[in-house]
């Protein structure tokens, strides 16, 4: 009876394949997958990476706003800084009724480069 089960079990567990010399982690690395994951890290690396880039020109380009800049607020309002305090921005928004308003820091979008006559 030993016998049997010892057959039983030699014929259950699976043979060990080739190796050929090969490691294991090279069946990994030639596999057509491994590239597409390779490149899928290089393109969210380089996505991160422009977006971090993105964010400290904008967090730079509002720290350096100063009176006379003219912005855009991520409303889409226009208007002249009349004056900046820490953590908020008066905006003049209407010359003719001298209408001013203020906004958040971190609601201001963009400062509006003049464009010059040529």
């Amino acid at each position: 009876m030993n016998s049997l089960v010892f057959h039983a079990l030699a014929a259950a567990a699976p043979a060990a394949a080739p190796t050929n010399g090969r490691p294991p982690w090279a069946d990994i690395v030639s596999s057509p997958m491994s590239l597409v994951f390779l490149l899928l890290l290089i393109f969210m690396y380089f996505s991160w990476n422009s977006k971090r880039k993105q964010d400290r020109q904008k967090q730079r380009m509002i720290d350096e706003m100063k009176k006379g800049d003219r912005v855009q607020t991520i409303g889409g309002i226009l208007g002249t800084v009349v004056e900046v305090r820490d953590g908020e921005v008066l905006v003049k928004v209407d010359e003719s009724n001298n209408t001013k308003i203020k906004f958040s820091r971190s609601a201001i979008n963009r400062v509006v480069e003049e464009e010059k006559a040529g």
